[in-house]
């Protein structure tokens, strides 16, 4: 088709997202498999990788924005641009699980954190014993600097003693077949609690000028 060389793309195309290091295809292709196509960047410059027309240039692009360019009976046509975002992804996935505090009374609010490290295509899953109840609150935190790490928070408010139980995140890499789970087990009270054990009698008796020890264990 002369009047539409660049076959035309749907949005979702445009919106390249490759992990680092991998290879990936800018899908511009041409109507006409015999088109002389050129690759450029977001300054202009020619970028140079293998083209096959049926599927686009295919290489290790660096993050930026990339436009196809092909001349059909001496007039220049450009393609849609396209968008390519690279992400950091590690073959092994480093996980941690925090809690504030692992016993709690009625009422309070748990906290407990997961801290997927060095990647950013991760599906991340809790299972605790409020989850059919839908309860807790969970918030994402993507953090790059100085490090990349994606910090999941499940806060449960007003707890009860039904929340006790294991608390558990199950991290699994998007692309790959890796996945890490961490626990922790966290403890609800009905009430809060304070034993004591006095190591002396209700009466003592002292002498005078006597020195005397009176211990008493809390726990």
């Amino acid at each position: 088709d002369p009047d539409m060389p660049f076959v035309p793309s749907i949005p979702e195309d445009q919106f390249i997202l490759v992990e680092e290091g991998d290879p990936t295809v800018i899908p511009c292709r041409t109507s006409d498999p015999d088109a002389q196509v050129t690759l450029v960047n977001s300054l202009d410059k020619a970028v140079y990788a293998f083209y096959d027309s049926k599927q686009g240039f295919i290489g290790n692009f660096p993050a930026g924005s990339y436009t196809c360019k092909t001349m059909v009976k001496g007039m220049e046509f450009k393609s849609d641009e396209f968008l390519v975002y690279i992400l950091r992804a590690t073959s092994q996935l480093p996980v941690e699980i925090e809690a504030l505090k692992t016993v709690y009374k009625t009422g309070e609010t748990i906290v407990v954190t997961c801290v997927v490290f060095d990647n950013e295509v991760v599906n991340l899953q809790w299972n605790y014993p409020g989850k059919v109840k839908e309860k807790g609150l969970i918030k994402l935190d993507d953090i790059k600097v100085p490090s990349q790490k994606l910090v999941y928070t499940l806060t449960i408010p007003e707890a009860s003693v039904k929340d006790t139980g294991d608390y558990e995140c199950t991290a699994r890499h998007a692309t790959k077949e890796v996945k890490e789970n961490k626990k922790v087990v966290i403890t609800v009270h009905d009430k809060g609690f304070v034993h004591l054990e006095p190591q002396f009698s209700q009466l003592e008796a002292v002498n005078l000028h006597e020195v005397k020890n009176f211990v008493v264990d809390v726990q």
